[in-house]
């Protein structure tokens, strides 16, 4: 990214557009004249104490909530039972959590927001649904009814309804924070992750290791505790969340939509999906225990269960690279306005390449060019699916308009103060800016010479460099660069193809 180096032109911030930016799904905020060494300040969050204080109340209500829902579990199985069902319990929820955080690569959400909806799912979904499930079993039993129908008619339908419930206020009080499918996902997996972790601590601590105490002993209650660990967890402890996932399939999808009535169905059409799974996962667990074939699981775990999940990892997995691909669709407006370079936006698009980033701005500029790398691979991902946003019309309202002027305008100032840390400091490469036209080069020499971009964006790679008593091949005579010449790639690691890359470089595979 030495395109925009330090102590050279590089893009100064505006204040916060006044005028409409948005009226046109085209138009991209201008930089100014550059000014030498200039650094952009980042306007400060407009929150006000309102936003803190209903977080903080959330916060606090749950945290109630959930410290209510372990006092009853601990007085219905009993403190030993609990501690032990809350011990194993906990085993797979840093596996399953780093799953879907994995997924959540290229724009992180905010902490604070994804441990509201696993703290959802863990105090608020499972307090209603335990509330719910017992009254329906008290009335299937008053009515004459068998009680492991509610498993099947009655525990998919509330379950899924307050699992998804969280991520939908979400979506409903911060929509800015649903980037897409994505973001629904991890959200509704978290919730699930939660869920799934309380029930775990009723059925390993109550069902399992109590009731085995209590009837045969210590060592019947290890079995019972262990059998019942490899169902719940090693088997199946990927059902709540991959459920509750689907949900935020339509959560995603409604975030994105700019049709009225795809919002509204998107969501509804997800949770239907998502509560059918979850009644014949339960009326299959059902099924064998009435009729005592392990096989009837089995057959449905195989052939119905495992081929959906894979699916859902494979679509997951698509969805991870959407937003990679999404910036190297949307930010050229930003390349031709002047804000970032052909270079920039081609590292942006895989891990891969933004991994490379932050190995080279580490190199050149120790730990805070790492840091201002992440900073600026967050805030141009970010700025992707802002104007993605932008261009929909999903903006409805003149307020929100304005807002995403506003977050617009915070984001290129963040990129421009970010960039600032690492560029013009690697030597082996040329001072250059990029004016949305046409490369201005500095020569080591103090010559100064313009080139076009390439057909495709040069994305040199540092490599490591020889060691100083290695034998070096002559370098080859320079030639002097034509009208067409490729410019020196500028220091933003990545992978296009590169073309002939400068000494020490060479190209991403």
């Amino acid at each position: 990214m030495a395109d925009m180096p330090t102590g050279e032109a590089s893009p100064a911030p505006q204040q916060p557009p006044t005028a409409q930016p948005w009226a046109s799904p085209q138009s991209v905020p201008q930089p100014p004249a550059p000014v030498a060494g200039q650094v952009a300040p980042v306007p400060g969050d407009r929150r006000g104490w309102r936003s803190v204080l209903a977080l903080t109340g959330v916060i606090g209500g749950i945290a109630l909530v959930g410290i209510g829902l372990l006092v009853f579990l601990g007085y219905r199985i009993g403190p030993m039972a609990l501690a032990v069902g809350l011990a194993a319990a906990i085993v797979p929820v840093p596996f399953l959590v780093g799953c879907f955080i994995w997924l959540d690569r290229y724009e992180p959400e905010p902490v604070r927001y994804l441990a509201l909806a696993f703290a959802w799912g863990a105090a608020i979904a499972t307090s209603v649904s335990l509330g719910v499930n017992t009254g329906s079993a008290w009335l299937f039993e008053r009515a004459g009814l068998p009680d492991h129908l509610v498993a099947v008619l009655v525990a998919p339908f509330i379950e899924e309804l307050t699992k998804a419930l969280g991520p939908l206020l979400l979506l409903l009080r911060r929509h800015r924070e649903f980037s897409g499918i994505t973001d629904g996902i991890v959200y509704c997996g978290l919730s699930g992750i939660g869920f799934a972790m309380v029930e775990n601590i009723l059925y390993l601590g109550g069902y399992a290791y109590a009731s085995g105490l209590e009837q045969y002993g210590p060592a019947t209650a290890a079995q019972n505790l262990i059998a019942l660990f490899i169902a719940r967890i090693v088997l199946s402890g990927f059902a709540h969340p991959l459920f509750t996932a689907v949900s935020g399939i339509g959560l995603g999808i409604a975030a994105r939509a700019s049709d009225a009535r795809l919002r509204w169905l998107a969501p509804i059409a997800g949770l239907l999906v998502a509560m059918m799974l979850h009644g014949g996962w339960n009326l299959m667990a059902t099924l064998t225990g009435l009729t005592g074939e392990l096989l009837v699981f089995l057959y449905g775990y195989v052939s119905i269960m495992v081929p959906i999940f894979l699916a859902m990892v494979g679509v997951a997995v698509w969805l991870r690279s959407w937003e990679g691909r999404l910036t190297e669709r949307t930010l050229p407006a930003y390349v031709r306005a002047g804000w970032l370079s052909p270079p920039e936006v081609a590292a942006l698009g895989t891990l891969g390449r933004r991994h490379s980033a932050r190995r080279w701005a580490r190199r050149v500029a120790g730990d805070a060019g790492a840091k201002a790398m992440r900073d600026y691979q967050y805030a141009a991902t970010r700025l992707a699916l802002l104007r993605d946003r932008m261009n929909r019309g999903l903006d409805r309202t003149p307020a929100a308009r304005e807002a995403s002027a506003y977050e617009e305008q915070v984001l290129l100032n963040t990129i421009v103060a970010s960039r600032q840390v690492f560029t013009g400091r690697d030597p082996q490469v040329p001072r250059a800016r990029w004016d949305g036209r046409e490369y201005h080069l500095t020569f080591p020499d103090g010559v100064q010479r313009s080139a076009p971009a390439p057909p495709e964006p040069v994305v040199p790679i540092p490599v490591p460099l020889a060691p100083a008593n290695a034998p070096q091949a002559p370098p080859p005579a320079a030639a002097p660069p034509g009208p067409g010449a490729v410019p020196p790639g500028p220091a933003s690691p990545g992978a296009v193809r590169p073309a002939t890359p400068p000494p020490g470089f060479g190209g991403d595979r």
